[in-house]
């Protein structure tokens, strides 16, 4: 009894994800050895995980740089070309990776400078707008330096730097005034 055929598309949960790479990784290169054996071909697999650790299969172990005793100079000149142009095509992959990767960084600097500098400008439009509150709060400064507004109904002035930051609060009215002022307004309704 035969299994049935799935559906090949991203193994969404990790662990099983790992373990169908494993199991078919091995698979893999049992074929291409079996392969190069049965046809005398030869076969080269190249395999990076998705942490990108490299898994491999050559059939001419020469290609790995062992077993070079038995070649002529014209077979390891020919083996280094192909390896030279191999070479050269990974490291130009390789390059053309790293200069995407550098120009997206570059570009996500760019957005994160803007952001800062749009930031900025909120910020200084804030402290702007706070220095504006703090006049009309304080009031403007007579000639002894103090605030002809900030004279409290109990006599106690305040001298207040206007770069420090005030700190209003409400309080709830004491007990008294508003048991009155209820009152009051009951009887205005009756």
């Amino acid at each position: 009894m035969g299994r049935g055929k799935i559906v090949i598309r991203r193994i969404d949960n990790s662990t099983s994800r790992q373990v169908t790479f494993s199991k078919r990784r091995s698979g893999l290169l049992k074929k291409a050895k079996e392969l190069s054996i049965l046809c005398d071909a030869e076969v080269g697999v190249t395999i990076f995980s998705s942490t990108g650790k490299l898994y491999d299969y050559a059939s001419s172990r020469q290609m790995m740089g062992e077993e070079l005793s038995g070649m002529t100079v014209k077979d390891l000149h020919s083996l280094e070309n192909q390896l030279e142009v191999s070479l050269h095509g990974v490291r130009a992959k390789k390059e053309q990776l790293l200069m995407e990767e550098i120009q997206e960084l570059n570009r996500k600097g760019n957005l994160i400078h803007q952001e800062n500098m749009e930031l900025y400008k909120k910020v200084n439009l804030i402290r702007q707008e706070n220095m504006e509150l703090k006049k009309k709060v304080y009031g403007t400064r007579n000639g002894s330096g103090t605030d002809r507004n900030s004279v409290l109904t109990n006599g106690i002035s305040i001298e207040e730097d206007l770069q420090v930051p005030v700190n209003l609060q409400l309080s709830q009215p004491q007990q008294q005034n508003y048991e009155a002022t209820s009152g009051a307004t009951k009887l205005g309704r009756l």
